[in-house]
């Protein structure tokens, strides 16, 4: 699909790509630094169950707030753990410092750091970061690559791959409300393979070409605003379960196809 908003300048581009990988590269001495450390200890946001924030994720949030601030002052932000900034530029940086803080307290190399940048229609750039495997994607603004230790690759999703041949992943297994959780396990009974619990490691592999599907329910805009960006660089499909924009948040679908999502998506339905 052809994006209709007119193209930034370039040295504009060139400026908010930069602003972004400051902030990945900030962000990989905070997270890094606690990272499978005996010292760490999680504080609970939850009266009842459990939804684990840590200093890695603070310290992670601040350092990139604090380049933004010097950088794009006048650029809204949006974050996990200290909340919305308004701006008057017509940009909003969304970020999580940590997406999967539960497996970063397990020492498990599948959270990483994402950082989405939006206008008013919707997520232009984002990077997905894994500091601990020196992975980076980043998508939007003229960029679609994966930087790794063992090189540079381009982005690109997996083609011509049925429903039946498809890998589908999801975060946790227990997905969403009840009805929700039926939803998946229909799309799950009929694809090949079904894995959880990557968190946005998933977005990237999809983006990557290694697997077909990932849909997810209750998520918030900084878990999936930097994940658009980059499956739709690599030529994915990500919307809400009824075929909607998703930077929102809430129930999400990315898709390697415009067929696997057409198909995915009416599963889901009933």
């Amino acid at each position: 699909m052809t994006d209709p908003r007119p193209p930034l300048d370039p040295r504009l581009v060139a400026e908010l790509r930069a602003t972004a990988a400051a902030m990945a590269d900030a962000a990989r001495i905070e997270t890094l630094r606690h990272f499978r450390s005996d010292a760490l200890s999680p504080d609970n946001k939850l009266a009842a169950g459990f939804d684990p924030v840590t200093e890695a994720d603070r310290a992670c949030e601040r350092a990139m707030r604090a380049i933004l601030a010097a950088r794009r002052p006048d650029d809204a932000i949006v974050g996990e753990e200290y909340g919305t900034v308004p701006g008057s530029s017509g940009l909003t940086w969304v970020l999580d410092p940590i997406d999967g803080t539960r497996a970063y307290l397990c020492g498990a190399p599948s959270w990483g750091v994402l950082i989405g940048l939006a206008d008013a229609e919707g997520p232009i750039h984002g990077i997905i970061d894994q500091p601990w495997t020196g992975e980076r994607w980043e998508g939007g603004l003229g960029a679609a690559r994966l930087s790794a230790p063992q090189g540079e690759r381009p982005l690109g999703v997996r083609r011509g791959v049925e429903l039946d041949r498809a890998t589908l992943m999801t975060t946790f297994p227990e997905i969403g409300t009840p009805d929700q959780a039926a939803a998946f396990r229909r799309v799950a009974g009929r694809v090949r393979l079904t894995r959880y619990g990557l968190d946005c490691y998933a977005y990237g592999l999809l983006a990557l070409g290694q697997v077909d599907l990932v849909i997810e329910a209750g998520l918030q805009p900084y878990d999936i605003v930097a994940p658009i960006a980059v499956v739709q660089a690599a030529g994915g499909i990500v919307t809400d379960w009824q075929g909607n924009p998703a930077h929102g948040g809430g129930c999400v679908i990315a898709a390697a196809s415009a067929e696997l999502h057409a198909a995915a998506l009416a599963i889901l339905a009933g």
